[in-house]
């Protein structure tokens, strides 16, 4: 059996340097899936933070309702709704202004709804014209209208037991 002599290395006048531009490329298509990982971390984040201050907002607006609603329990006095003219809660909320953090308008509409005994502009006085509450309430995500980044707006029907 023969044995084979071992290759040499061939002398450096003679190598091409192939292996010099592969690791290249591979680093450069290395740094490039590094890069665009980076940017989709970054958008994963600001799109989580915005749905916590979407929810943060929603739920400060909600807890704004549910204060309105006891205040109603609580037999507060409340004007009622002009029914010619109807309600805009968009108009309503852009009219508080970028420093109001979060508000509350709570109407009667028992008038509007046909609940009361006595018809629009008669004597609204009597138990059966309190019945019927509309309820708009807005928050902002953070106690500072200057902080927050968020506006949620809740508009509802409270019927009082």
């Amino acid at each position: 059996m023969a044995i084979r002599p071992r290759p040499y290395p061939k002398p450096a006048r003679l190598q091409q340097g192939a292996v010099l531009y592969v690791a290249l490329i591979m680093l450069i298509l290395l740094a490039l899936i590094g890069v665009v990982g980076m940017q989709v971390a970054t958008l994963q984040e600001r799109m989580s933070a915005n749905f916590l201050a979407a929810n943060m907002a929603f739920q400060r607006a909600e807890q704004v309702a549910r204060q309105a609603e006891t205040l109603v329990m609580g037999g507060g006095a409340t004007q009622f709704e002009d029914c010619s003219a109807g309600f805009q809660p968009q108009a309503w909320i852009d009219g508080r202004g970028a420093g109001v953090a979060q508000d509350s308008r709570v109407v009667n509409i028992s008038v509007c709804t046909g609940k009361c005994s006595s018809g629009f502009g008669a004597e609204l006085s009597d138990d059966t014209c309190k019945d019927q509450y509309r309820i708009t309430a807005f928050a902002r995500d953070r106690a500072s209208a200057a902080e927050s980044s968020s506006l949620a707006a809740i508009d509802t029907i409270f019927i009082r037991p």
